[in-house]
């Protein structure tokens, strides 16, 4: 009977330490690294979002072999991510990297994503309504 109790509460603490790790990314192999980068930005607050999302995309640019990548992500939390992101940016941009160099900082650039991502959700909105006026059964008697 102790036997069985202790493994009963070896196999909880277990448990409980695999899903302590709810706010990293897994780096296991790419598949789960970018399933847990979604659910990570789904976490996040609507402002940290699209940075997140940029670090991100910056470290797998930087980053073109799979098990560098992965060794780069692996375990880092969102502000990991964009303190990396920050660093390759800025490293980028001291090389001369010309799709860095039309923004004056990482924030600049960030802010001019996050209003072409607002245009986008409002010419996509725009779209919906339309096709929902097109396809209305109801009628004005």
């Amino acid at each position: 009977m102790k036997k069985l109790s202790f493994c009963m509460v070896l196999l909880t603490c277990s448990l409980l330490i695999a899903c302590g790790k709810g706010d990293q990314i897994n780096g296991h192999n790419t598949k789960t690294a970018y399933r847990s980068v979604k659910a990570l930005k789904n976490r996040l607050p609507a402002n940290s979002r699209i940075e997140f999302e940029v670090a991100f995309w910056a470290i797998r640019d930087a980053n073109k072999d799979d098990s560098q990548f992965l060794d780069a992500v692996d375990g880092k939390k969102p502000e990991e991510i964009i303190g990396l992101g920050k660093e390759i940016y800025q490293k980028r941009k001291d090389e001369g990297f010309a799709a860095y160099s039309q923004y004056k900082n990482w924030e600049d650039m960030i802010s001019k994503f996050s209003a072409e991502r607002d245009e986008q959700d409002i010419k996509g909105k725009k779209k919906e309504d339309a096709k929902d006026k097109a396809n209305d059964v109801l009628y004005k008697l």
